[in-house]
């Protein structure tokens, strides 16, 4: 079994997968003041819930964007499991090249998404991830299907979720309102103004960049959503290929099999 972490901004995902099926997942807040022994005791718990036991994982792959919870889940993992665990980085062995200026610069998540996404689609892809940020990831290929496939480079937005704690810290009047399509584009009341701007507006925005990306690839892209605010824009556009809410720890399974020597002690 491999054990696949997502150490997000905002949330950690967990995921269990025996073989290519997601047995098991989990999903909670972020919290850097959280001890070494608190992430212990919080992975030794899904585990139990789950009834496995920490002899059956045989490899463990993670993703990281939170520097301070690197050494927390160095020590926990550590005490947990007998292997070293596989940090994602832009040196890991992925399968795809990164053609970027830098390709330290990219996120963990957005490798472990570009991995899984190329997986699915077989041709160049855009993943969407919605979260804490709203990242647009790009893979290409040069000269057909026979040809090695790259990230060729990401755009980067503020999240749904992040505009709207803007929105409602930096305006004395404007209310904090449920992230959900309001009836009509013309708001007839606050909350429903709000819902427009953020629903209808975050919309355009996805399909607005999707096209700009799908014209630089020469190639129409398959369209892959995924993250906590994925259907709800699913549900707005036509875009959108596929929805796959646990997509980035599906590229840390992917990544973790294509480099198992890394995972032995």
């Amino acid at each position: 079994m491999i054990l696949c972490i997502d150490i997000g901004n905002s949330n950690l995902k967990f995921g269990i997968y025996q073989d290519d099926s997601l047995i098991h997942h989990w999903r909670i807040s972020s919290k850097v003041d959280r001890s070494e022994t608190e992430y212990e005791l919080l992975v030794g718990q899904f585990l139990a819930a789950a009834s496995i036991q920490v002899e059956q994982i045989g490899m463990v792959a993670i993703s990281c964007v939170i520097p301070r919870l690197v050494e927390p889940f160095q020590y926990c993992l550590r005490q947990l499991f007998a292997s070293e665990p596989l940090w994602i980085r832009a040196e890991t062995d992925l399968g795809l090249e990164i053609r970027i200026d830098n390709p330290r610069e990219i996120g963990s998540d957005l490798l472990a998404n570009a991995v899984a996404g190329y997986a699915m689609a077989t041709k160049p892809c855009i993943v969407v991830d919605f979260g804490t940020a709203l990242s647009f990831t790009a893979v290409n290929r040069i000269g057909g299907p026979s040809q090695a496939a790259f990230i060729a480079g990401v755009a980067i937005a503020p999240g749904i979720g992040s505009a709207l704690r803007a929105l409602n810290l930096s305006t004395a009047q404007l209310p904090e309102v449920p992230l959900a399509a309001p009836p009509q584009a013309i708001g007839a009341n606050t909350i429903n103004s709000i819902q427009s701007g953020l629903i209808f507006g975050y919309t355009g925005l996805v399909e607005g960049l999707i096209r700009r990306m799908a014209q630089e690839l020469h190639e129409t892209p398959i369209v892959i959503g995924t993250g906590w605010m994925s259907d709800i824009i699913a549900a707005q556009s036509t875009v959108f290929t596929y929805i796959e809410p646990w997509l980035t720890l599906n590229g840390l399974r992917l990544i973790a099999a294509r480099n198992t020597g890394a995972l032995k002690t």
